[in-house]
């Protein structure tokens, strides 16, 4: 990446104490559009390998369909060669505690098999449950794995609101909805296209619903279809 000089950062805590001063010797401040648009020109020459690629941001993926393990392993295994000749080209250096292989299928036989996909003579380490942009994948795509995780995320959220309603705080309707709105339903419908159609959706759905009665004062006789028109959202 760039190099950028003048750049350094401190840690305060709260008690006031700061860290030591640090430099950054490379990289682009997070947050602004600047710093993807740069890895995208940077890396917008990566060479074409027999497997598809996906990217997004820095996050790369070589995907590879076959009904053969070895064919999948030996196709795998060749085209990280060529990105890793590429990498140490352009001096960029792979996360090798982030790249690991993944298998997804529906053949319960093979259920503990593990792909061999070798990199710099190094197999890569397998994982079951890998996570991708945030989304955690299972073998057979259920995402149950996902969705547990969620369902804690927004369940001790919840329990947030909850005291913020309480007699504590009283908290009006207008702050409890915007509370709801950037608390529980912005983390619900993170990557919700790619996981609405599970199995699993259900403590997903009592969760936000519970929320939304929390906002409107509503208690469970009231149909959970009118909770959004009467929270108004």
């Amino acid at each position: 990446m760039e190099r950028v000089g003048n750049r350094s950062f401190t840690l305060t805590a709260r008690n006031g104490q700061m860290s030591k001063l640090r430099r950054l010797k490379n990289g682009v401040p997070q947050g602004p559009v600047l710093a993807p648009l740069l890895f995208n020109i940077y890396t917008s020459d990566l060479p074409n390998t027999i497997s598809r690629n996906y990217a997004y941001a820095d996050d790369l993926a070589s995907m590879r369909a076959d009904g053969d393990w070895q064919a999948v392993e030996g196709v795998l295994s060749k085209d990280m060669a060529t990105p890793g000749e590429y990498l140490q080209t352009w001096k960029v250096k792979l996360s090798t505690t982030k790249t690991v292989s993944a298998a997804f299928h529906l053949n319960n036989k093979e259920g503990k098999r593990e792909l061999k996909v070798n990199f710099n003579n190094e197999t890569l380490p397998f994982c079951s449950e890998p996570k991708y942009l945030g989304v955690t994948l299972d073998r057979s795509l259920t995402y149950r794995p996902h969705l547990e995780s969620l369902r804690k995320k927004l369940t001790s959220r919840v329990a947030f609101l909850r005291q913020l309603a309480g007699s504590g705080w009283s908290a009006g309707a207008t702050t409890l909805r915007t509370a709801t709105l950037a608390l529980v339903h912005s983390t619900a419908e993170y990557c919700a296209p790619v996981w609405c159609r599970s199995a699993h959706t259900r403590p997903i759905d009592l969760t936000i619903n519970y929320s939304l009665r929390i906002v409107t004062g509503c208690l469970r006789p009231t149909p959970a279809d009118n909770l959004r028109i009467l929270a108004g959202i």
